[in-house]
């Protein structure tokens, strides 16, 4: 079984940036040559020249930089079938040129529904297409540039083959080293028999190495994802064609529904590059452990990426269900096909309707709280009825909040107080107060009904002790909040509670209640 190299052509900031607002601001294009050199990126496609000075400028950099380093990564950019497009694009790549690393990507319709729709009158004269190709293809070989040569709507080509051979024919006669052969419209399929694509692509192979046996030529893949088959199609293009060369953005952004998504092709071919049944064993030179890091970036500057997104997605290693989080926690590949650290992510869980007490422990024991074995059935299920709406799931730290609640002694619906003219005051809770149910507390001397709480308290947290009580207005109106700070000490150590209310004293009693629950469950149930 031979082993043959897969090449990688990232076309994220061209392709990927003709897709409506996925365009980036110049440093952002910068930014993400930056991140494809890191990850290895055979040839990255750094934009259209030609588009504007500003895209001019961008390639022009790329190159530059990519250039001083001394990369490895071939830099590429594209252009139409106009000889004023391809002086344009050398000069933007000359940087590359200088170490050898420069590509230009020039391409003509060749679809009979394209054609004339792009090319007007021209597309009725074929022998000056293909002749144009010879031509402005050797003015970029003989200036030493490597050229890539597409037929554009090559997967549509349809009564088009022999005019399809004939401009393959002259572009790698004029030197073009590599033939791509896109499915632009998206629309290609194995299902379609003798007339995928592939097919051609097989045949087309069979006729240059029979007229050019000594030149060697790359076939390549560009897929779009109008039916959602454009990495299957750049696989199949691979293991049951004749393609050395895939092409693609990250995230599979780019036009309508996008290109093939080139993590995924990446990530498909280490997985199941080897398998004993191809002919051939595939693998590529992608440095994997950055491939959520650059489509992070992309996710951030460029469109939005679905949760559910396959390899980077935020949920395609965030488990929920009780069963897959017992497993992973054993196993940690038990419910996952690869490991999301390869490719600079972790495995995470999401805690919802759905969790068990092994998940809910697991992440109170990572804050460093009791949760034991016997009791974790019990706080799970309390935790999903204190966050009972909540059917999309919460997070660690609300989770937490959940259980200190479960934990706290004191957890009240409703608290009310009253004084009369003896200097009788009376503090009236409804809910737990450590173990009473709906308690009236009296308190019989000066003072107010806070320290009517804190004397009840003290009956069951005798060594705890208020050292500083204040509120404050939370704005400037009369119908400003109270906020009440209280902080107690016990056994040495400090503890806050905070609470608001429309009434000073309700907003006192309520962060006394706050502070106590803290106390208790900061001693009882704090792993040291």
């Amino acid at each position: 079984m031979a082993k043959k190299q897969i090449y990688i052509l990232d076309t994220t900031l061209r392709d990927g940036q003709q897709s409506p607002g996925a365009g980036m601001s110049f440093e952002e294009n910068i930014q993400y040559a930056e991140l494809a050199h890191k990850l290895r990126i055979d040839i990255l496609e750094a934009g259209f020249p030609s588009a504007s000075s500003t895209d001019f400028a961008i390639v022009n950099q790329i190159s530059k930089n990519m250039a001083e380093r001394k990369s490895p990564m071939i830099i590429s950019s594209l252009c139409q079938l106009r000889e004023d497009q391809v002086h344009k694009t050398m000069e933007a790549l000359a940087p590359s040129l200088a170490i050898g690393r420069a590509r230009i990507h020039i391409y003509v319709p060749v679809d009979p529904e394209l054609m004339p729709a792009s090319l007007g009158k021209f597309a009725e004269d074929k022998q000056g297409i293909a002749d144009t190709v010879y031509r402005l293809i050797k003015i970029m070989t003989d200036k030493g540039f490597e050229v890539e040569f597409s037929p554009e709507g090559y997967s549509r080509q349809r009564e088009n083959f022999d005019f399809v051979t004939d401009v393959i024919r002259q572009a790698v006669k004029a030197g073009a080293k590599v033939i791509n052969c896109p499915d632009t419209i998206g629309g290609a399929s194995a299902l379609q028999g003798e007339e995928y694509f592939i097919n051609n692509m097989a045949k087309h192979k069979a006729i240059i190495e029979q007229e050019f046996p000594e030149r060697e030529v790359i076939w390549s893949m560009h897929c779009h994802n109008d039916f959602g088959l454009a990495v299957q199609n750049s696989i199949n293009g691979v293991t049951r064609g004749v393609a050395r060369q895939i092409e693609g953005c990250i995230n599979g952004i780019g036009e309508r529904a996008g290109n093939a998504a080139l993590e995924q092709c990446i990530m498909i071919i280490k997985q199941f590059g080897s398998q004993p049944n191809l002919q051939d064993e595939y693998y590529t030179n992608i440095d994997v452990s950055h491939i959520k890091e650059i489509s992070d970036f992309i996710a951030e500057n460029m469109l939005p990426r679905q949760p559910h997104f396959p390899i980077t997605g935020q949920n395609a290693a965030n488990h929920t269900s009780g069963g897959h989080t017992n497993a992973i926690l054993k196993n940690p590949l038990a419910y996952q096909p690869f490991d999301p650290r390869d490719i600079g992510s972790e495995i995470s869980f999401a805690f919802g309707p759905l969790s068990g007490g092994n998940h809910a422990q697991q992440i109170i024991n990572k804050f460093n709280y009791v949760c034991t074995n016997e009791e974790k059935a019990e706080i799970c299920q309390a935790i999903k009825d204190h966050f009972a709406d909540r059917r999309k799931g919460i997070t660690d730290e609300e989770l937490l909040d959940g259980y200190k609640f479960y934990r706290s002694p004191i957890k009240l619906a409703h608290v009310a107080y009253s004084k009369n003219e003896d200097n009788t005051t009376t503090v009236h809770l409804d809910g737990r107060f450590f173990d009473k149910i709906n308690l009236d507390i009296t308190y019989k001397s000066k003072g107010s009904a806070l320290s009517a709480l804190n004397n009840a308290i003290a009956e069951y947290m005798p060594n705890i002790k208020l050292v500083d009580y204040h509120s404050r207005s939370t704005g400037l109106d009369i119908d400003a909040m109270c906020e009440s700070t209280i902080i107690l000490e016990y056994n040495g150590t400090r503890y806050t509670g905070v609470a608001l209310d429309d009434d000073i004293e309700m907003s006192a009693l309520k962060a006394l209640a706050n502070a106590t629950n803290t106390v208790y469950i900061e001693t009882n149930y704090k792993l040291n």
